[in-house]
């Protein structure tokens, strides 16, 4: 059990996580700091916290366990703001939907105290943000990626494994470079092309008649498009290099099918989309991997 939780952040993924430690036992007290007072007040009324800091550097003062969830942009800032108080044997963690940036800001403001530093990026969300819709069950039965550096303290990787356990999390271990290339493909591209999409769609003259038309599989298709701007323009900022890489290789495979249906060759076009059918038919997701609005 930690004595006490500092929460940075206390928006749906940092509230969740508090509750999900209350829930289990897991932490005595927690404290909690966002940069807008209403949003620590609502966190307090609600149970999530049990006393609000005036400060970053406040949550993190006599706890045993700092939880950092704000935007990615915004790591950086926090790092410098705690880095006096990131002490031996704390566990220090981010929920950062990319990780090669937040770790190289971890390195350039705690330098040494990088090893107290165990980034994470738990797979679980929800379309609509806030600390109004933190759930004590948001982590359950989800994957949580940690991407410790070589020289991360052993004891505190182990100590991350184990509390991220202990609120039902599946715990996978990666390189940050992995991380980032992995999830630009499976995660970051998809919602560039739901954004993009959705904009070419509705922005057409008859953009709104055809919006009155569209049915399941247009809603299923479109339906991270409503993903929270603030977030996603950090994350497609921050990760652009693999993003776009894999948008390259969407545009080739695109290409390629457009070049198919330019020549009426049906039976051609017929093998490429049989080829994708099947694939998506073989492939099965794990458990827990993705949940509506996951990052």
């Amino acid at each position: 059990m930690f004595n006490q939780l500092g929460v940075i952040g206390c928006g749906l993924m940092g509230g969740s996580f508090a509750l999900a430690l209350k829930r289990g036992g897991l932490v005595k007290r927690v404290i909690g700091y966002s940069k807008s007072p209403s949003t620590t007040e609502r966190a307090r009324k609600m149970g999530v916290i049990d006393d609000a800091a005036e400060s970053a550097l406040l949550a993190v003062s006599g706890s045993d366990i700092v939880l950092i969830a704000v935007p990615v942009a915004a790591t950086e800032t926090t790092f410098r703001a705690i880095r006096h108080l990131v002490d031996p044997g704390v566990l220090f963690m981010d929920v950062g939907s990319t990780k090669r940036d937040v770790v190289d800001a971890a390195r350039r403001v705690l330098k040494e105290r990088v090893v107290r530093f165990v980034p994470a990026h738990p797979i679980a969300g929800k379309e609509a943000g806030g600390v109004q819709h933190a759930d004590a069950a948001l982590y359950q039965g989800r994957q949580v990626i940690l991407t410790p550096l070589a020289n991360t303290d052993p004891v505190l990787v182990q100590k991350a494994t184990d509390v991220w356990s202990a609120i039902g999390c599946q715990v996978l271990k990666m390189t940050p470079d992995n991380h980032d290339a992995a999830f630009a493909a499976v995660s970051h591209l998809p919602h560039l092309l739901a954004f993009a999409y959705f904009s070419a769609v509705a922005r057409q003259p008859a953009g709104n008649d055809y919006l009155s038309l569209a049915g399941p599989g247009f809603r299923d298709f479109t339906r991270i498009a409503a993903s929270d701007p603030a977030v996603w323009r950090d994350i497609l900022v921050s990760n652009r290099e693999e993003i776009l890489k894999q948008s390259l290789r969407f545009r080739h495979t695109l290409d390629a099918i457009e070049h198919v249906i330019r020549s009426g060759n049906g039976e051609a076009l017929e093998d490429l989309i049989r080829q994708s059918a099947d694939a998506r038919a073989n492939w099965q997701m794990s458990a827990g991997a993705k949940t509506p609005g996951s990052r």
